[in-house]
């Protein structure tokens, strides 16, 4: 008897140090990313966005002569995710292209995201080098958030202002290699 009770005191503390591990790993995971637009336009930090953004995508140009170059202090304008507007931003990358705001469905069940800003022509499947109207559908490769790879959307609006990758930190969480945000979402330090 007292086997069998040191049996099942063994397995609980394995049920239990097991659900524990699943959990802190959603935690982390959690805290770890943040959301466009999906409940609204602005976004927050609350488990969806990666927190290291990554390389910029092949084919992607650098912009010759950017109003804030790479290496620069900005202050960030923009409002996507929560504790970003107003915080200080180093520059990490600057390029030419055409930049979206989509409205998609994410591939992993979650609600129609809204006015996703933003993704880069580079970032659309078979997007071609013109720009996109709005309204156009698109397929989108980007990976900035869960569900977003391969999920089928529409242009909601673009711009061809420089685009930007940003590091900055927030509420103790360093977002690293941003992306996006475009030249009218930034002002100089």
């Amino acid at each position: 008897m007292r086997h069998s009770v040191t049996v099942v005191s063994s397995l609980a503390v394995l049920v239990l140090a097991s659900a524990t591990a699943c959990s802190s790993a959603n935690t982390d995971d959690s805290s770890s990313a943040s959301p466009s637009a999906s409940a609204s336009s602005s976004g927050n930090m609350d488990g969806m966005h990666d927190m290291d953004g990554g390389p910029a995508p092949a084919g992607l140009a650098s912009a010759e002569n950017p109003r804030f170059p790479v290496g620069s202090h900005v202050i960030l304008t923009a409002d996507h995710m929560s504790g970003m507007k107003d915080a200080e931003a180093e520059i990490t990358g600057a390029f030419a292209t055409n930049t979206y705001a989509v409205d998609y469905q994410p591939t992993d069940g979650g609600s129609m995201v809204k006015d996703h800003k933003w993704v880069v022509q580079q970032e659309l499947q078979d997007a071609g080098s013109e720009r996109l109207p709005d309204g156009t559908p698109v397929t989108i490769e980007a990976d900035h958030m869960k569900g977003m790879a391969g999920a089928k959307g529409n242009i909601a609006s673009s711009t061809d202002q420089t685009v930007y990758m940003v590091t900055y930190t927030s509420d103790g969480m360093t977002m690293t290699n941003h992306k996006w945000v475009v030249e009218d979402e930034l002002k100089a330090e």
